[in-house]
């Protein structure tokens, strides 16, 4: 059956064989507590039985993360892969529930520091700081449904710049284009801005004064703040400045948009994850969905 998985977990994601044990291995045994912390829950108490005895998994663990794997990157519906597996809908469905979790939660990995993963803002600060890195932040939107009429909130997923409703994603990359973090996501109508500064990087900024970040024309604001350590486009000169002056201008934007654009592509790579192009899914899913593909793609990247 292993071998079977990895055949099938290389033909729909293109993932070695090594970005497939790396990841079973790491949460086999979370998953493992997990299923006896429910199992545990549901007795009301230790169990009376010798480990192995009870009902099988339809599904081993192997397999649901192999589903999870497929599901993510080629969003293909719950019944079509409870086909593949020959097990029921509602099987696949809380595999993929489960295994998308432990996923998000992993974070992402750190570039020649294996074993090391980053999963809070202050994490890549620190890291940033540690290492020396000079860090990339932009945001993306997400097409996502339009919520039901009547409830409350319902304009606060407009995007002013998509004309769409979607959620925001705040994504922070190195210089080679790895992902480093990614947030917890915003409605889509939040400035890219206030997003980063709710995420606490104001404070990222205070504590950890070496860091500085390269930001596009939407985060101003942060490089009021903190001048030193954010770091956005040369503004446009007066109209009546020399030519000299425009031209240095356009110069010094073009060197900024050659270092940022890594950071472009990163997010790319998680756009390349088919369930990140449009989510038609429960919007409330969506955060850990992008977090555990952002922490996939980190670990194809860290090792480039």
């Amino acid at each position: 059956m292993v071998d079977q998985a990895v055949f099938a977990h290389q033909l729909f994601t293109g993932i070695s064989r090594h970005h497939l044990a790396c990841p079973t291995e790491e949460l086999a045994g979370p998953w493992q507590a997990g299923v006896e912390g429910r199992r545990h829950e549901a007795r009301g108490g230790a169990r009376r039985r010798t480990a192995g005895a009870g009902a099988r998994h339809q599904l081993v663990f192997v397999d649901r993360l192999v589903a999870t794997l497929i599901h993510l990157r080629h969003d293909l519906p719950h019944s079509v892969l409870a086909l593949l597996f020959d097990v029921d809908r509602s099987t696949v469905t809380r595999a993929v529930g489960e295994i998308r979790g432990l996923l998000a939660e992993r974070g992402c990995a750190v570039p020649d520091r294996p074993g090391l993963r980053l999963r809070t803002l202050t994490d890549v600060f620190a890291h940033a700081q540690a290492e020396g890195v000079e860090l990339r932040l932009d945001a993306t939107e997400v097409q996502v449904r339009r919520p039901v009429a009547g409830h409350g909130g319902r304009r606060a997923f407009v995007s002013g710049k998509k004309k769409q409703n979607t959620m925001k994603a705040t994504v922070i990359a190195d210089s080679q284009g790895r992902t480093l973090w990614t947030d917890a996501l915003r409605p889509g109508r939040m400035h890219d801005a206030t997003a980063a500064r709710n995420e606490g990087i104001a404070v990222c900024f205070q504590h950890f004064p070496d860091v500085k970040v390269l930001l596009g024309d939407g985060y101003l604001g942060l490089r009021r703040d903190h001048p030193a350590q954010a770091i956005t486009p040369p503004r446009k000169p007066n109209k009546i400045a020399l030519p000299q002056v425009h031209a240095a201008r356009e110069e010094a934007r073009r060197n900024h948009s050659s270092k940022r654009i890594t950071v472009e592509h990163a997010l790319a790579d998680h756009k390349g994850w088919k369930q990140l192009t449009r989510w038609t899914h429960r919007r409330e899913a969506l955060a850990a969905t992008y977090r555990a593909i952002a922490g996939l793609v980190s670990d194809r990247t860290a090792n480039t």
